[in-house]
């Protein structure tokens, strides 16, 4: 068993789990499922996998680069370039997507 099927499995198991490996630790009934996952984890030997740490722009660089290429994206579409104006709105949306991922590793 690794540590994601420990945060997939119900509380209620958990908490037999805790019960079965861990009968001295009393509680177990008021614990969280973060409480008892991490208790679980270490008693068992299993590794808690390290949260990616998003490197690079922050995210107001990113924002303020989003900004910017929406300028030059207007511009292509008053110019009537579509193809300049493809490439803008694929670099935002790329850009949205970064944004997006860091935020959600953070």
């Amino acid at each position: 068993m690794d540590f994601h099927e420990l945060q997939k499995t119900r509380v209620n198991d958990l908490r037999a789990m805790m019960k079965e490996h861990c009968p001295e630790v009393v509680g177990v009934v008021g614990m969280k499922k973060e409480e008892l996952v991490d208790a679980l984890a270490e008693k068992l030997g299993i590794e808690k996998p390290h949260k990616h740490v998003a490197m690079g722009l922050g995210k107001r660089a990113i924002k303020a680069e989003i900004r910017d290429l929406k300028g030059k994206r207007q511009a292509a579409l008053a110019a009537g370039d579509a193809k300049e104006l493809k490439a803008y709105r694929r670099l935002i949306h790329r850009r949205k997507r970064r944004l997006r991922r860091m935020m959600q590793l953070s």
